[in-house]
């Protein structure tokens, strides 16, 4: 595929990763992909990998699923052993493939989509709701009233 210069694209169900179904809400949907292989000016073989998907993750704040739009563009640099790593070019990430050289796509784009997942998912909407914070608007002035800066006491003593 590499010699070749081959081009891929397509969908794959999310169904069918089972590592990403086991992080996420539900395993419904598609991810849009696109694979070229090729050789680069120094002869080093890769792959571009660019991923699509809307994944379903359930927020750590809320603990509510929400939906997280999650894109990979990235190039691996196919090596053989770990020592060839030192020669991939910095913007290359280096993808250790087997002796025949052979490599699973589904396996490839899985993991790419692995890496693109926070450590941590929280939906960006959301919000605590005001009996777990403790926030209690009327306990909190209005916009026209000002409360005394804290800050005062410091100008006072820089007279």
């Amino acid at each position: 595929m590499v010699s070749a210069r081959r081009s891929f694209e397509g969908t794959l169900p999310i169904a069918a990763m089972s590592r990403l179904c086991e992080v996420l809400a539900s395993a419904d949907g598609v991810v849009q992909f696109e694979l070229d292989f090729g050789r680069d000016s120094l002869g080093i073989s890769y792959v571009d990998v660019r991923a699509q998907a809307s994944l379903a993750l359930v927020c750590q704040r809320t603990l509510e699923p929400f939906v997280l739009p999650v894109e990979v563009n990235t190039r691996l640099g196919l090596i053989k052993q770990e020592r060839d790593e030192a020669g991939l070019p910095p913007d290359c990430e280096p993808l250790l493939v087997a002796e025949d050289g052979r490599l699973n796509p589904a396996d490839v784009i899985e993991d790419e989509l692995l890496l693109v997942l926070p450590l941590v998912p929280i939906n960006p909407d959301s919000s605590l709701p005001d009996e777990v914070t403790g926030y209690d608007p009327a306990d909190h002035t209005t916009g026209d009233e000002r409360s005394e800066n804290p800050f005062a006491v410091l100008r006072e003593l820089k007279k």
